[in-house]
Parts: C-alpha cells; sequence; structure tokens
C-alpha cells in the first residue's frame, strides 16, 4: 500500500473523530442546561457504556472485564466521572469553544504528571512546551469578557473546571500505561465507562432537575452517549490500531477547530482574534511539550 493510500484511509476516520468530539461540547451545553451537571454526566457514562456492551460481547470480552475489574472501574471515574461533571458545568457559564482549547491543554498536563509522578524529566523543547501552553491558558483565562469571577456560577470556576478534567485526563492516561497494559481497549472502554456510572449513580439520582426535561435536552443525551462517547470510543481504537497512539492523540488540534466553528453556527458565540493568539499558544505549548514539535539544535 502507497504512502497515499494509506493517508486516505485513515484521515476521514480521523477528521470524523475531531468533528464528533468538538460536537461534544455543544450537545453539552444542550442537555446540562437542563439535566445539571452531575445528571448530565451520570446519564452520558451510563449510556456510553450501554453502547459499547454489545461490542465488547462481541469481541468476546466479557472475562477479560471480569478479570480487570478492580484496576479499571476506579480508573473511569478518574477518566471518565469527573470530567464528564466538570464540562457540563463549565458549558453554562464559559463558551463551548473556550472549553474546547482548555481541553486541549490535556497533553500539556500529561507530560507535568509524568515530570513530577514519573520523573520524566522535559528536556529544553518541551519545557518551552509546557511554559508556551500554560501561559496561553493563563492569559485566554485572564482576558474573559467581564474578567475571571469566583463567585457562584462565576468564569473562574468553570476554567478551574476544565483544568481539573485535564489533570484527571493526564493521570489516568498514565496510570492505564502503568497498570493496564495488555487489557484489550475495549474493555478499558467499556468497563471505565461502568465505573463512572456506578460511582454518579447517587449524585445523578439526588441531582435529577424537579422539571422533567424536553425532548431536544433527550435527544441531545443521546447524541453526547452513544456517538460522541460511545462510539466515538470505537472509532477511537480503530484510529489507534491503523496508525498507532501518537498519531490518533493528535486529534486533539482538531477539537477546538470543530467545537468553535459550531459554536458560532449553533449558538452564537463569537470567535476574538486574542482567543485565537491564545489557542495557537497552547497547541504550540503542546506540540512542543509530547514532542511532535521539536526546537533545532
Amino acid at each position: 500500500m502507497t504512502p497515499a493510500s494509506r493517508w486516505r484511509q485513515w484521515l476521514p476516520d480521523f477528521v470524523l473523530l475531531g468533528l464528533i468530539w468538538g460536537s461534544s461540547f455543544l450537545f453539552m451545553r444542550l442537555t446540562s442546561q437542563e439535566f445539571g451537571s452531575w445528571s448530565t454526566a451520570w446519564l452520558r457514562v451510563s449510556v456510553a457504556w450501554l453502547t459499547l456492551l454489545p461490542f465488547l460481547l462481541w469481541q468476546g470480552q466479557a472475562s477479560s472485564l471480569r478479570q480487570h475489574w478492580r484496576r479499571i472501574l476506579p480508573m473511569g471515574v478518574v477518566n471518565s466521572g469527573i470530567p464528564f461533571i466538570c464540562y457540563a458545568y463549565a458549558v453554562m457559564y464559559i463558551s463551548t469553544g473556550m472549553s474546547s482549547i482548555l481541553n486541549s491543554t490535556t497533553p500539556l498536563f500529561g507530560a507535568l504528571i509524568a515530570w513530577v509522578w514519573l520523573k520524566q524529566r522535559p528536556g529544553g523543547s518541551r519545557g518551552l512546551g509546557l511554559l508556551l501552553g500554560f501561559a496561553g491558558a493563563a492569559l485566554l483565562a485572564l482576558t474573559l469578557p467581564g474578567g475571571i469571577s469566583f463567585k457562584a456560577g462565576g468564569s473562574g470556576w468553570a476554567v478551574l473546571a476544565c483544568l481539573v478534567a485535564t489533570t484527571c485526563y493526564g493521570l489516568s492516561t498514565h496510570y492505564s500505561q502503568r497498570y493496564l497494559i495488555g487489557v484489550p481497549t475495549m474493555t478499558i472502554a467499556a468497563g471505565s465507562q461502568i465505573g463512572a456510572s456506578l460511582a454518579l449513580l447517587v449524585p445523578g439520582i439526588w441531582f435529577w432537575p424537579s422539571v422533567w426535561p424536553s425532548d431536544s435536552a433527550w435527544w441531545s443525551l443521546l447524541m453526547i452517549g452513544v456517538v460522541c462517547t460511545g462510539l466515538a470510543y470505537v472509532l477511537y481504537f480503530r484510529l489507534i490500531a491503523k496508525v498507532g497512539a501518537s498519531r490518533t492523540m493528535t486529534v486533539t488540534y482538531l477539537i477546538p477547530l470543530f467545537a468553535n466553528l459550531i459554536g458560532v453556527v449553533f449558538l452564537d458565540e463569537l470567535i476574538t482574534t486574542w482567543g485565537m493568539v491564545c489557542a495557537a499558544m497552547i497547541l504550540s505549548g503542546t506540540a512542543l511539550a509530547v514532542g511532535l514539535l521539536k526546537l533545532p539544535d
């Protein structure tokens, strides 16, 4: 197979995954406005594991889940439960575009955690990438309309929620690399959603909205659970099998693009020049921090 044919084979899945995860911020906004953050997160992971379960059974991995559930289920709380609560909360108070840009700091926190936890000291390019990426995130947060506020429902808490979510993603990535090596990917995907669903069961029911959500909110929930979580995992792992994990992770760069465009079209959000400058800083820093770009010697 020629390089051009391989490129055509994986690129559609790559772009589709970026579009799906970029659209998830819109559906989170539409869902959480009526369900609230706790119930949105609980229903999202519940719908996701119900979507993934047939794939798990079809691939004959039920026994693998029974064998590894003690390590997989807790990771689901960190990998899905906490981040989904955080983003469901954040998109109610800041734009979906900004939330997606802050989401792109995930590899930065992964590199920082590897430095602190695993003692993987970054070199010159990666160290500069960490500084550049976090500086971009700080400048983006400090220039929010109306400024940063930590009053109830303030933008400051929303930004902090996004950063807590990306920290959790970084932690779960290193946890899986250390403790889940050799476990089938579909087992991890389905099992982590089951773990998050069990952890969020009580608060999800406790904070159930007093007014029954509209049909449009339910449809948004199904989209975010089935498509943006369940089926996206299937697509994600198929890409890993085709092109490897490192190349698949670069989908991070497409998510803010699609999320901002969708926010403009469907939510009348604005794309500012300063926001794009900060986004460029974050993405460039991320590329340096994960080794996709390197400074000349």
